[in-house]
């Protein structure tokens, strides 16, 4: 399962790169375009943006401290992606998702010295994003999903199985 999600980080990086390389190429000349609109309500832009900071422009101008800090987390982040595969499936696709979108933006802090963001969501006007940044997002929301739901139901059942190898243990002395 280790080299599916391996896989699937390829894959995912490689899309993210491939979208940045289009605004890159063709969206930064125009600035802005329309994407997804029902009539005269938009709801998604395409719009170049450089982003030399974190999460909603945080830290700009940090870029090395960012490529540090990104750097450590995403070997943590592929660490804990192996270590939980016994644990969970999903929490470790979870992580995933997080690794696969930290290298997409830590490729652009090296290549660029900045983020390469391009959808704008019209209806709320609260951020600029990539395919990157999606990873995260799911990410984000899956480990929160995991914490909430799945992991209690787990920690359970680890706490009746042991309790059930107990009873049987003092059962047959």
């Amino acid at each position: 399962m280790g080299i599916v999600f391996l896989v699937l980080i390829a894959v995912l990086v490689a899309a993210d790169q491939l979208v940045k390389h289009w605004a890159v190429v063709s969206l930064e000349p125009a600035g802005s375009m329309d994407f997804i609109r029902f009539g005269d309500f938009k709801v998604f832009d395409l719009t170049y943006l450089e982003n030399d900071g974190a999460i909603f422009g945080s830290m700009s101008g940090q870029r090395w401290f960012l490529i540090g800090f990104t750097a450590l987390v995403l070997v943590i982040g592929l660490a804990a992606m192996f270590l939980t595969l016994k644990r969970s499936k999903f929490l470790s696709f979870s992580i995933m998702l997080f690794v696969a979108g930290g290298i997409g933006n830590f490729i652009d802090r090296i290549r660029y010295g900045y983020v390469v963001d391009m959808f704008e969501f019209k209806p709320f006007h609260f951020a600029i994003f990539n395919v990157a940044d999606i990873c995260v997002t799911f990410a984000f929301i899956f480990v929160l999903i995991y914490m909430i739901f799945i992991d209690p139901k787990i920690e359970k059942a680890k706490k009746a199985e042991k309790s059930d190898a107990e009873k049987t243990e003092s059962g047959n002395e």
